[in-house]
């Protein structure tokens, strides 16, 4: 089928060094108030034996309020009484969050936070940037397993302008790039992934950036679906992608660090019972299953995270 549904994605706020924290404030959907207020009252039952209560976090996207409320149903049916606290923000708000135990749980991406902590760090696979993560998160805080899952920044073209190029890779669009111009944020300019990153990895200097804020989502993508511009930045479980039959160009050099989906916590209230029960979900999880979910909360469908989380838990048999 052929949508143009955005997936309302803005986590292109939270890659790299620094997100664009006014955008991402202005993008969250937290109303009068601080959503570090007070917890969902959504929280399970639990045991009198699994420690103190978590409270899950999740950034101001769909997706990772989603994964929060995968995370949490999966503590609760595992017996941790858990509730959750959505629409925190940015990497730099939902970080300190975990760190001063406003919140005790939230998700994140690999390569994302890797940079976030380490500004020079030069790790881009999936197993490199695991391994480097414990190393340098600050004291107190952990990543618990990474799933298979990713959710990553890719260069995508239309079929129609892959076919006409004969695109399949970074590589070759380095032979056209000074005529292309990219639909990204504007700080795809400046970020080590972004316009230096393509220049130094694949010699690709772009006609120029159209900046459009909207994380991949629907001003992108009719950019590029009218060839307003010929490439854009959108993240890899975006559903437009499918929808629409666009091309992800191969990136054989890893300009875009490996961004597996894992729980970022703090050691202060995590159980052993609890942890279990989070790398359970990160064994099963997978990028199939967050397109499926993005689709579910920014689709048609408009599901609540809540809801099209439950159905994900109880379609894997983790609840029951």
């Amino acid at each position: 089928m052929k949508h143009t549904n955005p997936t309302s994605l803005t986590r292109r706020g939270l890659g790299g060094l620094a997100a664009g924290l006014g955008v991402a404030l202005a993008l969250s959907a937290c109303g009068g108030g601080t959503p570090l207020d007070s917890p969902s009252t959504s929280a399970g039952t639990g045991s009198a034996d699994s420690g103190a209560p978590l409270v899950v976090g999740s950034a101001d996207f769909p997706e990772s309020q989603v994964i929060g409320e995968i995370y949490a149903g999966a503590l609760n049916a595992a017996g941790v009484t858990a509730s959750t606290k959505p629409n925190i923000g940015s990497r730099e708000i939902y970080f300190k969050a975990v760190q001063d135990g406003s919140v005790d749980i939230v998700p994140d991406y690999s390569g994302n936070l890797l940079s976030y902590v380490d500004t020079e760090a030069t790790e881009v696979s999936a197993e490199d940037v695991y391994k480097a993560l414990p190393g340098k998160l600050p004291e107190g805080l952990a990543v618990l397993e990474p799933a298979k899952a990713e959710s990553k920044d890719a260069m995508v073209v239309t079929k129609a302008t892959a076919e006409k190029y004969q695109l399949k890779s970074i590589e070759d669009l380095a032979k056209v790039c000074k005529d292309f111009t990219m639909a990204a944020p504007a700080t795809f300019e400046t970020r080590a992934y972004g316009f230096p990153g393509l220049k130094k990895n694949y010699n690709c200097e772009l006609k120029g950036l159209q900046p459009f804020n909207d994380g991949g989502g629907n001003l992108t993508l009719q950019a590029l679906l009218e060839d307003k511009v010929q490439v854009a930045d959108i993240y890899t479980t975006t559903p437009s992608i499918a929808d629409n039959d666009l091309v992800v160009l191969e990136d054989p050099k890893n300009n875009f660090k490996a961004q597996q989906v894992l729980p970022l916590y703090n050691k202060s209230k995590m159980t052993d019972k609890a942890k279990e029960a989070l790398n359970n979900v990160s064994k099963i999880l997978t990028t199939e299953d967050l397109i499926n979910l993005n689709r579910s909360v920014s689709g048609d469908q408009k599901q609540s995270a809540k809801d099209a989380a439950a159905a994900w838990l109880k379609d894997k048999g983790i609840v029951k």
